[in-house]
């Protein structure tokens, strides 16, 4: 097919072919190719060799104050402006550079110009001039930028009583998808990635945490030094500092949490991290990232989890449900392969990261847990996906695995289902392709291997699964009539086909049946109390409340019937089946029980929980008027 056989030119004007990593300036093939249109950088100028922040944090005021040091490498001649992604809130106070001297002569320190300009609601850009002596290409330069940063999307500070143990401060960042920009100056694009250090001074009783190895502590002057020796795109630099202790869950993983929630925490993974990370390694090869640690955040945290390196962010209300937390732990793991040793280049092709990362989950869960688990898990996700298909439409751009973004449109709000479970379906149609789960598997694996540590696009990944199975390629699979490739990235709508999960059909039966009686018209009492929920699993309730909610609007004599049976009993378990029966409540009007709704929301601070519940307020409230 055309998309995927055409040859592309890199800034050296020269065709780039797969498996080449890079073109003969030495770029990495993505940053080649690509414009971003959420960055407002020219990362295509330069290449960013490595990074050093220095910052001192202060509670009291709620900033962080220090310098970043970029190390860079002119690749374009004539590049005269150095342009870095910033952020209204960045407050920059000086730029200086450090031009190489003579042999007998020291480098000199200059004060360099610059100017911010608007970019988008998400972002500024910071421009640079830069002296002609630093500007000849393929020799390397330094730039530090001072500034001070105040009340940007990327920084979180949390005071004691928004914290799990209310009696500290603390304070995280969460950079994807472009929001740490307002965290350090940077090349806000998936496309660059880098090594990059840090050290942080912090007040005393504070513990500092990043997405990298701590290779230094200094517990006098509390300096916390980091090192990531493997390049990283910008929005997986994480830091987090607070009253932080930790436990040791295997021999390369250890649990953070504030005090009062450490004991819980490891008593939910015990030794399971371990167990995950192996069978992991025996799918997709070594895990690279040396330490796999969890630090888990107070329930203010604004997802469910980040795979940022070294050290996955985990709310900490999902240690009320053990499925979720495997499923989501689980989930962060396969990211170390893809998504963080292999990146989508543009956020324009999420599932790169998002659906391969699904699929890898599920591959893992298979292997620890068995198929029925995982086939469960699925149905549930992709009936959540077909839900949301239903409230979109069918031809809703976002649907595609290849979304356009317009410009100015902020990347993190088009994260959806479909960047997961579609893409998924995608990659399992891939697997099905091979006939074989094992020679995907290896495919896999050699994936990994040829594009790690880069950034790729979907030709990439397509044009190797199509060398790595030749006798694919000459049967045209890529252009198989109504499943063609293409159709799968630039199609609106659900998948063109999705993989058979009838193995799971002795866990989703039963919850399919009870469906099924609830909607008989009248209800069999007797028949109905065979079914005993305390038995199922969290995704068999969740699967059974999701699919009544799609039943709904139901008449109040049966949500009458259901509040009697179930009520009380949902109440005592995760918030995950709750939220469920909330949305049934709040969906229904079902007055007796709406004072629950009142109760969760005071209980739970997430986003997630917090934004799905009041959506559903606010559909049933358009419905009332």
């Amino acid at each position: 097919m055309a998309e995927f056989q055409r040859p592309t030119l890199c800034c050296c004007r020269k065709a780039l072919t797969v498996p080449s990593k890079s073109c003969e300036g030495g770029r990495n093939l993505a940053q080649c190719r690509l414009v971003d249109i959420a960055s407002a950088s020219n990362f295509h100028s330069f290449k960013l060799r490595h990074f050093h922040l220095d910052l001192r944090l202060n509670f009291a005021v709620k900033e962080m104050t220090g310098w970043q040091v970029l190390e860079l490498v002119p690749i374009q001649p004539g590049a005269h402006t150095l342009v870095l992604d910033s952020h209204p809130s960045l407050l920059i106070h000086s730029i200086d550079c450090k031009v190489p001297g003579t042999t007998a002569a020291q480098d000199i320190t200059l004060s360099l110009t610059y100017r911010v300009d608007p970019f988008t609601d998400y972002g500024s850009s910071l421009n640079i001039s830069l002296p002609a002596s630093v500007t000849r290409p393929h020799r390397a330069f330094q730039i530090t930028v001072r500034y001070t940063t105040t009340d940007g999307p990327a920084i979180w500070w949390l005071d004691a009583e928004l914290t799990c143990g209310q009696t500290r401060p603390l304070v995280f960042t969460q950079g994807h998808s472009v929001c740490n920009r307002s965290f350090f100056p940077c090349f806000d694009t998936p496309a660059v990635k880098s090594t990059y250090s840090a050290t942080v001074r912090v007040p005393e009783g504070v513990t500092v945490l990043m997405s990298a190895s701590r290779s230094a502590y200094s517990k006098q002057e509390r300096v916390f030094q980091f090192s990531m020796e493997y390049p990283v795109p910008a929005y997986l630099v994480a830091l987090v500092a607070g009253d932080l202790q930790h436990a040791d869950i295997g021999p390369r993983s250890r649990v953070w949490a504030e005090p009062c929630i450490l004991a819980c925490a490891v008593s939910k993974l015990g030794g399971s991290v371990e167990r995950w990370l192996n069978v992991a390694e025996d799918l997709f090869g070594p895990y690279v990232w040396g330490r796999y640690d969890i630090v888990f955040l107070p329930p203010s945290f604004p997802i469910v989890a980040m795979e940022n390196p070294c050290l996955t962010f985990i709310i900490s209300s999902i240690l009320e449900s053990r499925e979720f937390l495997l499923i989501d732990v689980i989930h962060e793991i396969a990211h170390g392969w893809f998504g963080n040793a292999v990146t989508n280049a543009t956020w324009e092709e999420m599932w790169l990261s998002e659906g391969l990362a699904t699929y890898a989950q599920r591959r893992i869960t298979t292997e620890a847990y068995g198929e029925a688990f995982t086939c469960l898990e699925t149905v549930f996700r992709l009936d959540a996906l077909h839900r949301q298909m239903r409230l979109l439409g069918d031809n809703n751009p976002v649907s595609k695995l290849q979304v356009k973004f317009e410009p100015g449109i902020n990347p993190s709000s088009l994260m959806n289902l479909f960047t997961y479970e579609k893409g998924f379906c995608f990659v399992s149609y891939l697997s099905q392709l091979c006939g074989d789960v094992k020679s995907f598997d290896s495919f896999l694996r050699a994936y990994i291997e040829q594009f790690k540590f880069t950034s790729v696009v979907a030709q990439d990944l397509l044009d190797f699964f199509l060398g790595f199975f030749p006798e694919l390629k000459e049967s045209c699979v890529a252009q198989r009539e109504g499943l063609e490739f293409e159709r799968w990235l630039n199609d609106c709508g659900p998948p063109l086909c999705e993989p058979d999960l009838s193995a799971g059909g002795v866990l989703t039966g039963p919850v399919q049946s009870l469906c099924d009686l609830w909607a008989c018209d009248p209800q069999d009492p007797e028949a109905i109390a065979n079914f005993n929920l305390s038995s199922w699993s969290t995704f068999q309730t969740v699967l059974f409340l999701d699919r009544l909610l799609d039943r709904s609007p139901l008449s109040n004599q049966v949500m009458g019937q259901l509040s009697r049976c179930y009520s009380a009993q949902l109440d005592e378990m995760n918030a995950e089946v709750q939220i469920r029966w909330l949305q049934i409540v709040v969906r229904n009007s079902f007055y007796p029980d709406l004072p629950r709704v009142r109760g969760f929301l005071h209980k739970h601070g997430s986003l997630g929980y917090v934004g799905r519940t009041l959506s559903k307020i606010k559909e049933q409230i358009k419905k009332v008027e």
